[in-house]
C-alpha cells in the first residue's frame, strides 16, 4: 500500500512537472512570436515610409538613382520571408537608407526641405523602435532557447518538438561606416 502510494505520487510529480514545463515553453514560445510581430510592426511602418522619402529625394538625387533602387528592392524583401530573410533585407536596408542620408548633406536644399527632414526624423523614430523590437525579440529569443536545450526541460521540448529559434542579427555591412560615393 505504502509503495502504491509512493509510486502514485512520484508519477503525480513527474507529469505536474511535464505540465509546467510544457506550459512554460508554450509561454516563452509565444513571448517570441508576439516580439517578431512588434519587429515586423515596425518594418511595416518603414516599408509604409520609404515612398514618401524616395519621392521626396528623387528630383534632388537624379544620379543617385542605384541607392533608390536598392532601397526599392530592400523595402519589397521586408514582407515576404523568413526570420533571417527579413532581417538580412533590413540590414541591407538600413545601409542603403544611411547612404541616402549621408548624400543629402551635398544637397542644401534637400535637406532644407520640410517634407525631407519630417521624413528624416519619422524614419529616425522608426530605426529606434525596430532597434527596441530587435532587443525584446533577441531577449525572448534567449530565454526560449535556454529553457528548450537545459536539462531536464530540454526532454520535454524535444518530446514535443519545440525547435530552436533564430537570432535576429546584425550584418557585417552594418557594422562598417556608411560609404558614400559621388
Amino acid at each position: 500500500m505504502v509503495l502504491e502510494l509512493v509510486i502514485l505520487v512520484v508519477v503525480a510529480l513527474v507529469v505536474l512537472y511535464a505540465i509546467l514545463t510544457y506550459n512554460g515553453l508554450v509561454g516563452l514560445r509565444l513571448r517570441v512570436e508576439n516580439a517578431w510581430a512588434q519587429i515586423d510592426v515596425q518594418l511595416k511602418r518603414r516599408y509604409d515610409l520609404i515612398p514618401n522619402l524616395i519621392e521626396t529625394v528623387k528630383g534632388y538625387m537624379k544620379h543617385e538613382k542605384e541607392t533608390l533602387t536598392q532601397i526599392t528592392k530592400y523595402r519589397a524583401q521586408l514582407v515576404t520571408g523568413s526570420v533571417e530573410d527579413k532581417a538580412t533585407a533590413n540590414n541591407m536596408l538600413s545601409q542603403s537608407l544611411k547612404s541616402i542620408f549621408a548624400v543629402s548633406e551635398n544637397y542644401p536644399q534637400l535637406k532644407a526641405n520640410e517634407n525631407f527632414t519630417a521624413l528624416q526624423e519619422e524614419l529616425a523614430g522608426t530605426e529606434n523602435k525596430i532597434s527596441y523590437a530587435r532587443t525584446a525579440y533577441n531577449d525572448n529569443v534567449m530565454a526560449y532557447n535556454t529553457s528548450i536545450q537545459t536539462f531536464p526541460s530540454n526532454i520535454i521540448a524535444s518530446m514535443l518538438a519545440f525547435v530552436k529559434k533564430p537570432f535576429f542579427e546584425t550584418a557585417e555591412a552594418e557594422r562598417e561606416n556608411v560609404k558614400v560615393k559621388f
